[in-house]
């Protein structure tokens, strides 16, 4: 099996190596990201916080490197060399899981306060931090503390006081975990769309299977502070190395545009194969963009077409068979491309071999629907 390819030397705007000993910890990770949103998982104690800080300027490595090409000043450690710039003079942005929003201070001034520590005059300052607030979508809240926001919105004005200083690299800190589901979800889609507009690189750091799936464009898992695997989200659920992996991002992810009923329909991108949801009509709205996702455990396969109750079946041919103890994993090309976790028993039973052709079935009520 091949590994997922790497960014080329050109596309690499964060280049790092990072040797970090804490106690009987110790952190060895080589980072090469794209411009765009890469993705940190790993069990906890792995050292993706540590990683995060090390990048930061707030801990300082045993040996290593971090050269970002496209900030002001590109060298930010270089150990050999007794190259270590201090936190402030290096281009990042850092949003923690708690938005730590200055409380006497309404959002204006909050989100002004990056602008004006690095010499921005206030007015210019003021002026960056009103766009930032549109950005994200609370330019009518501009003249409230923090006191009076929901912890949604909250974390939003961190982003735009994250951003507002114009850094290479943004750093996220488990950004969504404080969050209650229902504002999980809207938070995160708001969070994806700016992110889409930022051209720099982003680091996520989450346990969270939806949020990797769909904000990263690249996965790197640590286990013990090493890198255990590292690629595309596509690449990783097809291909989990690690038992940690195939948990965080067991996951099918399906792309398309919403049209309502009942049932709500997702149309899927490339194929105009429907999916059928379980969910309400109205949410999400007809129209939208959405993200499907369904457990591959969640997903049966058969020799005849199934009848009964299942609402989404599909005529597939088996690409792939991986086996991991007495599950195994199955790739399936079809209208809506798909992975199956099924018993060793049934592969047996089923004689699923790549090329068998079989009859995938979903029932309505195992897909997940997120904003895109």
């Amino acid at each position: 099996m091949s590994a997922a390819p790497a960014p080329s030397r050109e596309e690499v705007a964060l280049d790092a190596h990072l040797v970090v000993e804490a106690g009987e910890f110790s952190l060895d990770l080589t980072l090469a990201c794209a411009a765009g949103v890469t993705a940190l998982l790993g069990p906890n104690g792995s050292g993706k916080t540590t990683a995060l800080t090390a990048l930061a300027g707030l801990r300082r490595p045993r040996a290593g490197h971090v050269r970002v090409p496209g900030a002001p000043e590109p060298d930010w450690l270089d150990v050999d060399r007794g190259v270590d710039l201090p936190a402030d003079r290096r281009s990042v942005g850092l949003l923690l899981a708690e938005p730590l929003l200055f409380p006497h201070l309404d959002l204006v001034e909050n989100v002004a306060f990056g602008p004006r520590s690095r010499g921005v005059p206030r007015r210019a300052a003021r002026d960056r931090a009103r766009l930032e607030l549109d950005r994200v979508g609370l330019s009518d809240l501009a003249r409230r503390r923090p006191r009076g926001l929901s912890s949604g919105q909250a974390q939003r004005a961190a982003l735009a006081r994250a951003l507002a200083t114009d850094p290479a690299v943004l750093l996220l800190d488990e950004p969504l975990s404080a969050l209650d589901p229902q504002t999980r979800s809207s938070t995160r889609a708001d969070l994806t769309r700016r992110l889409q507009e930022f051209d720099g690189v982003t680091l996520l750091v989450t346990h969270d299977p939806v949020d990797a799936l769909t904000m990263a464009g690249r996965l790197v898992f640590l286990d013990g502070g090493r890198v255990s695997q590292e690629g595309t989200p596509a690449h990783v659920v097809a291909h989990p190395r690690t038992p940690y992996a195939a948990q965080v991002v067991g996951l099918n992810l399906l792309a398309g545009t919403v049209r309502t009923g009942p049932p709500v329909v997702v149309v899927v991108d490339g194929t105009g194969a429907e999916v059928v949801t379980a969910e309400e009509p109205g949410r999400p709205a007809a129209g939208s963009r959405a993200l499907v996702t369904v457990d591959p455990a969640a997903v049966s396969v058969h020799r005849e077409r199934p009848a009964g109750s299942p609402r989404n079946v599909w005529p597939v041919v088996v690409t792939e068979v991986t086996m991991a103890g007495q599950r195994a994993r199955i790739g399936l090309d079809g209208p809506v491309p798909l992975v199956a976790e099924i018993t060793a028993g049934a592969v047996a039973e089923l004689g699923v071999v790549a090329g068998t052709r079989l009859w995938a079935s979903v029932k309505a009520t195992e897909v997940r629907v997120q904003p895109a």
